[in-house]
């Protein structure tokens, strides 16, 4: 039997330094880093503009997020790399995949107009990281039966 090798979830975190003196977008960039939304070194950040723009207002429409997007590169002098529609679509959908923001209508915001560490404990940690953890325990249970059960049978 052929397994597929396309993941059903996935989630990338990494630990940064404690968040004392990060502030404003630099602060939601260390966020999408942390989460694995956007990757170490990486200029294509779009993608912090998205959802800076979604924390700073209640709720947005789409074309509302490209000019809060484009606004803010201005502002901050960034390159304006990503800013097709296209892509801002692709962007915003990687923030649902993660249970950050929800689309009511045709507006997105912030899921339940909740607190992102309340989303973080409730979507991400108790449940889309609990059903990866216990599939990839699953995994190391099926290996250990294969390889180790069976070394120990033949000792």
């Amino acid at each position: 039997m052929k397994s597929k090798d396309t993941a059903l979830a996935e989630i990338t975190l990494r630990k940064y330094e404690r968040p004392y003196r990060i502030k404003s977008r630099n602060l939601v960039a260390k966020l999408c880093l942390s989460i694995g939304l956007l990757q170490p070194g990486d200029s294509r950040d779009v993608i912090v503009d998205v959802f800076y723009s979604l924390l700073k207002h209640k709720e947005l429409s789409p074309k509302d997020i490209e000019n809060k997007v484009i606004s803010l590169r201005k502002k901050h002098k960034l390159p304006m790399a990503g800013i097709a529609p296209s892509n801002l679509r692709r962007q915003v959908r990687r923030l649902k995949e993660l249970f950050l923001i929800e689309k009511i209508n045709n507006n997105y915001r912030i899921a339940e107009n909740d607190k992102l560490h309340n989303i973080f404990k409730e979507k991400i940690e108790e449940f889309y990281l609990k059903s990866i953890r216990e599939r990839v325990g699953e995994y190391f249970q099926a290996v250990d039966k294969e390889f180790l059960e069976k070394k120990s049978r033949k000792k």
